[in-house]
Parts: C-alpha cells; structure tokens; sequence
C-alpha cells in the first residue's frame, strides 16, 4: 500500500460566501446554521482518493476582500486553492477574481492548483452570478469547477476530491503515472 499523501488547502473567498460551512460539512459532515465570523482554523482529514490515502490539512480562512493583505500562511507550503464565491453574491465573484491574482502574484506562477466553488447555489432565487460565468472564469485560470450548497452537502466531498486531482496534475502525476512524494 501506498504510503499516506500530505497537502495543504487553503480555502479562500470574501466574508460569508461559506468557506467554513463547506470545511465543516467535509470534514465532521454538519452545517452550521448560524454565521461565525472567522479569524482561521485548520482542519484535518484522511481521505482515499483513486486508491490513494491523503491526509489533508484545510486553512479556512477569514473572509478577504479586494483590500486584503495576503498572509504568507496562506501561500506557504500549500499545495492547491479553494476559491469560494457566492451565487448570491455579485460582490463576491468580482472579489475572487481579485483573490487569485494576488495568489498568482505571491507564488510567482502563472497557474496555481485551483478549485473554484459557487457556493449557496440552493439559494436560487436570490441567485445573481450565473453557472456560465463561473464556468468561463475557471476556464481563463485552467480551474476546476463546481457549484455547491453546504447546507444540502451535496458536493463538498467533491470539491476535495477535485482539489486533489489539481494537486496531483500540477505534480505531473495521473492515472498511468503514479507519484509516491510527500
């Protein structure tokens, strides 16, 4: 068997889109009802994908906005990005455009390992950021993407698993080509 994966994922986004109710649905499989604003907390899971086990390390951090100082926590050591916006929120889309050029920026690369998440997608009716324009903004960064709702947990655990596929494609490593690095 193959020896236990380690990454990072920092979940970014601006302030309640839903970062920490999409960490804590994947990782303890609850949804907390009540908005907590949150300064960071890291989470841990094990998690077997594609016949592998990964142990994953999730910085939830607090809210940004597009005047936010980045901190280096957020970009050190950290293998793949979660960028969370809401459907209800114009504000946040444009925000998290914002988010991933100042990422691209501290890293110094062109193209980082990315998820980019429409959250809240079960609030419909206040839906304002439509799935084509997430889609097409993932498209122009060479991201995953994937609309979900923390409350109805439909998609968290995909959200990760997708994590990891960026992850491990960044790393050169596929189906036909396994890698067994840290």
């Amino acid at each position: 068997m193959a020896p236990l994966k380690f990454r990072k994922i920092a979940v970014l986004g601006y302030r309640s889109v839903g970062k920490s109710s999409l960490t804590i649905q994947f990782v303890e499989g609850q949804f907390i009802e009540c908005y907590d604003p949150t300064i960071e907390n890291t989470f841990n899971k094990t998690i077997n994908f594609d016949g592998q086990d990964f142990y994953l390390q999730l910085v939830d951090t607090a809210g940004q906005d597009e005047y936010s100082i980045f901190s280096r926590s957020h970009t050190v050591d950290v293998h793949g990005y979660v960028l969370v916006y809401s459907v209800t929120s114009m504000k946040s889309f444009e925000v998290i455009k914002v988010i991933h050029s100042k990422l691209l920026d501290m890293v110094g690369k062109i193209q980082i390992p990315t998820v980019l998440v429409a959250n809240k997608r079960d609030l419909s009716k206040q839906r304002v950021v439509q799935t084509e324009e997430g889609k097409k903004l993932a498209d122009s960064w060479g991201a995953a993407f994937l609309e979900s709702s923390a409350k109805q947990n439909d998609t968290t655990v995909q959200i990760f698993k997708m994590m990891i596929q960026e992850i491990e494609k960044a790393d050169g490593c596929t189906q036909d080509r396994k890698c067994d690095m840290m």
